[in-house]
């Protein structure tokens, strides 16, 4: 067996082992999983160009770490309360506590946008207005 096949069946058994691991219990999740991980690699199986058979390997060990780390089982216990299922691998980011008395800066005005306050907190743009309204009447 070639090198090159071993890596494919690699990937192949490796993703059906994190479907089942992520998805433990979840019949749903766990048959549709193995459809498209199925389907997938159906699709593919003529492909004799080594570079994107090599690429396809490397779809499938990111999709295999996207699994592992980011993705989190929830189950409804009662109305708004949900249990979830972190594993070792989950990634996990600090949580910064929100300020209310955080000061927002009002965006930036965006690529062809008009100035609506100018430098006189819009005064200047309103008398312009009106000057133009009154040549119209």
């Amino acid at each position: 067996m070639s090198n090159l096949r071993r890596q494919v069946l690699s990937a192949f058994k490796r993703l059906h082992r994190t479907r089942q691991y992520v998805f433990e219990g979840d019949v749903q999740a766990l048959t549709a999983g193995r459809a498209k991980i199925n389907e997938s690699f159906l699709q593919n199986r003529n492909e004799t160009n080594e570079d994107e058979i090599q690429k396809m390997i490397k779809l499938a060990q990111d999709v295999d770490h996207e699994l592992r780390t980011n993705v989190i089982q929830a189950k409804k216990k009662e109305e708004g309360v949900y249990e979830l299922r972190i594993t070792p691998e989950t990634t996990r980011l600090d949580n910064v506590v929100f300020n209310p008395d955080a000061v927002i800066e009002k965006p930036r005005r965006g690529r062809g946008e008009k100035n609506t306050e100018g430098c006189c907190g819009g005064a200047a743009m309103a008398a312009l207005e009106a000057e133009v309204a009154a040549r119209k009447k």
